[in-house]
């Protein structure tokens, strides 16, 4: 294998479509936070009730992998600062919500920043194996917080492999170094930050540079030869200021995206290479640095196959344009548990989940998975032993039809105002998929008005519902607006 024939073979992305508008938390919090002003401007990607890191993850991946053989993945990789679970392999659930191959390694990285980044580089430093990195983070701050502004929700994947890669890497350096600009520990629900200036000064200023001028060094190449750089942070002006010490050309400098969507954590530095590599012609350098208890910077180059390889269906660019802007500051608030609702008896109904049953029907409630009769073809979900098809009732003739990557339309639909949901009403009805099948399930991302009988729907990966009483969520599919 030649080194030109392994690398990144694409690069997928998922943010959020609610943008929650700075300027109205600004004005919610401005009698106590004044300051927060000069923050109070574009918008940044909010999660939905019923989603998180996992979910977010297995949109970015899908985009990423479209319509690729799933089944030559060998590792899959989830970094995130915000993992739902600290004692279950958050991967897992990605995996089987691709319905990726059993036989492949999956592994959680998380505890900096730089989680994205170092799963990559580690993908590229990795050898031939066909990996997956996906990053995703949906990080909590306290309301009225220079964080509430500056953060934003949103997930990036990256498939790195032997083939036609669409970039190469030249050169990768990490610095290892205990400073200290924010944590959290394992029993507070929101990032501490130190001063700015501090942050600035001596930890994007000093050891971004010495971890850049390595990499270049390792590389051979001239700071004046790099076109696109990378650099996450949320401090003002902070990428010119590192390009400038850095030498790197003022017009090579990305924007960060912060005015459209946030810092979305972990995800970002993928994010935004993910940007770079749509906008990169053949040959062009990509500089990719992440800051966080040191640095990572990643030096690429962009090959003859950034130009014809094929487009991920969103892509970064998709998914910025995918979008709606959300001025309900108060229900941001209440999806994030800050502010505490009484919601009220039917929110109460204890759900405990039988693990056993998930287990044996994984495929069937976390990948999607139905059954196609072989005697006479229909199509029907959940399989079962007898086909549905009322002149067939063939016993046991059904094969594994999955119904995640297919489309469909809304036959019937009902707002349901009784039941509970974070927020109401409860929007579900059937689904008739094209090539066959139906399904009566939960949608998302409706409003009144904007749902009628025919309307195309695409199915996405959500959280189901949660049992708060042990601690558990659960995932299945939803339904919502293609």
């Amino acid at each position: 294998m030649s080194t030109s024939d392994f690398g990144i073979l694409a690069c997928g992305a998922y943010l959020p479509r609610s943008r929650l508008q700075r300027p109205v938390v600004y004005a919610a919090n401005a009698w106590f936070a004044p300051g927060l002003k000069g923050l109070a401007k574009g918008e940044r990607a909010i999660a939905n009730w019923d989603e998180d890191s996992i979910t977010m993850g297995v949109e970015a991946a899908r985009d990423c992998l479209g319509a690729r053989d799933r089944a030559g993945v060998a590792r899959l990789v989830l970094a995130s600062s915000s993992l739902p679970f600290d004692d279950r392999l958050n991967a897992g659930v990605v995996a089987n919500a691709l319905m990726l191959p059993s036989n492949l390694r999956a592994l959680d990285f998380a505890g900096s920043q730089r989680a994205g980044s170092s799963a990559l580089i580690d993908a590229l430093d990795g050898g031939a194996a066909p990996t997956l990195v996906v990053a995703a983070d949906a990080r909590k701050a306290k309301a009225g917080s220079a964080q509430e502004l500056h953060y934003g929700d949103g997930a990036a994947a990256v498939l790195v492999g032997s083939g036609a890669p669409i970039a190469t890497l030249l050169a990768a350096h990490s610095e290892t170094v205990d400073f200290v600009h924010q944590y959290r520990m394992h029993d507070r629900a929101h990032d501490y930050t130190w001063e700015e200036r501090w942050i600035r000064d001596e930890g994007y200023l000093k050891i971004v540079p010495r971890a850049i001028d390595t990499v270049l060094k390792k590389a051979g190449v001239e700071a004046g030869a790099v076109a696109h750089f990378c650099l996450p942070g949320t401090l003002a002006r902070i990428q010119a200021a590192v390009a400038k010490r850095c030498g790197l050309p003022d017009a090579s400098v990305r924007d960060a995206l912060a005015s459209v969507c946030g810092d979305t954590g972990v995800a970002h530095p993928l994010l935004l290479l993910g940007a770079a590599l749509e906008a990169a012609k053949p040959g062009e350098l990509i500089l990719l640095a992440a800051f966080g208890e040191g640095c990572d910077a990643l030096l690429l180059r962009a090959t003859d196959a950034v130009a014809t390889a094929p487009r991920p269906a969103a892509g970064v660019a998709g998914a910025l344009a995918r979008r709606r802007e959300d001025g309900n500051y108060l229900r941001w608030l209440s999806f994030n548990g800050v502010l505490e609702l009484e919601r009220g008896m039917r929110a109460e109904p204890d759900k405990p989940t039988p693990l056993t049953v998930l287990y044996r029907n994984r495929d069937m409630i976390q990948g999607l998975v139905g059954g196609k009769c072989r005697a006479c073809g229909t199509v029907q979900y959940p399989r079962q032993r007898y086909c549905v098809n009322p002149e067939c009732n063939a016993l046991d003739s059904q094969d594994d039809y999955p119904f995640a990557e297919r489309s469909g339309s809304v036959m019937s639909y009902t707002a349901d105002s009784l039941t509970y949901s974070p927020d109401p009403p409860t929007w579900f009805g059937m689904v008739q998929f094209d090539g066959g099948g139906r399904m009566l399930l939960d949608f998302t991302e409706v409003e009144a008005g904007s749902i009628d009988v025919g309307l195309p729907m695409r199915m996405v990966f959500r959280i189901k519902d949660q049992d708060p009483l042990r601690g558990f969520q659960r995932y299945f599919w939803k339904a919502t607006p293609a």
